[in-house]
């Protein structure tokens, strides 16, 4: 299970081999065609139990309390590219010690988007992922929903054996876990993320914000939340999210990010993304 934050990090150490695994995104769904794992929410939200979740065709995992999928429903691998890490400019961006900081892990598959990309590019040392998650899923759950990608399962069976609690799940509540694999640091800091991120001493390069649907999780996208977040981005970080709603948009830019819009993935027309310190370069900013 996973170790309560006041105390030492806990998870294996897995030295996973070559640079063939691949990742995938997380967090489409829903009536605008997006939506995703969580980080925030009410006292009621567990993890690691089926009676959560529905399964639809593929092995796709849909959340029972947000009627929404996990991850994209026509091909959650290419919208993680495009969403997260294009978004973030990625992986051209990256360079040793880079820090990358989540909100909603859901089933891991952004990490395994950035954990293959890392590879790809051949970075010295270690990438560091911190997400912020509220009701993680079992290791089971995760392997089943990562099912659906044969190419990812070399990281993805890494991922799963090191998960705490593997098998029946790290459960649900406050508490934190890192797992440290031989190219990459992943730090899970579990519990509602309106109180964990502001207890979060780290500071992060990108942000991968890919919560439920602001329509069906508002907290997710509070402004209070924003600018929590734009605290601890270093300078010239930046964001990456699927949302392109209005509220989203100027919560982003009120905590200080330069906001732009960039076309969706899909059938979603917009997306958007953001930078401390970037100038809008060629489109005006969204307010």
């Amino acid at each position: 299970m996973w170790q309560n934050s006041k105390g030492g990090p806990v998870g294996g150490s897995d030295g996973v081999g070559g640079p063939d695994g691949v990742g995938g995104p997380d967090g489409v769904g829903g009536p605008d065609g997006v939506g995703g794992p969580d980080g925030v929410g009410g006292p009621d939200g567990e993890g690691g139990s089926d009676s959560e979740l529905d399964w639809q065709a593929d092995n796709l995992p849909v959340s029972r309390r947000f009627q929404d999928p996990y991850f994209a429903r026509s091909d959650g691998l290419a919208e993680s590219r495009h969403v997260f890490l294009a978004g973030n400019g990625l992986p051209g961006r990256f360079c040793p010690g880079f820090r990358i900081a989540e909100l909603g892990f859901g089933t891991g598959l952004n990490f395994l988007a950035a954990w293959q990309s890392w590879r790809a590019a051949g970075c010295a040392g270690a990438l560091h992922f911190t997400s912020f998650e509220l009701a993680p899923l079992s290791a089971a759950q995760m392997a089943r929903a990562l099912s659906r990608w044969p190419t990812i399962a070399p990281l993805a069976r890494a991922l799963c054996a090191a998960w705490p609690g593997s098998g029946s799940g790290p459960g649900s509540g406050s508490g934190s876990g890192r797992i440290g694999f031989e190219d990459a640091t992943l730090d899970v800091i579990i519990g509602d993320a309106r109180c964990t991120l502001p207890a979060w001493a780290g500071e992060a390069d990108a942000w991968f914000l890919d919560g439920f649907s602001p329509a069906r999780n508002p907290q997710m996208w509070e402004p209070r939340l924003m600018a929590d977040l734009a605290a601890r981005t270093a300078p010239g970080g930046s964001f990456a999210t699927y949302s392109s709603a209005g509220h989203v948009r100027r919560a982003l830019a009120a905590a200080g990010f330069s906001v732009v819009k960039r076309p969706g993935f899909g059938a979603k027309r917009e997306m958007c993304v953001g930078s401390l310190d970037m100038a809008p370069c060629g489109d005006a900013p969204v307010a």
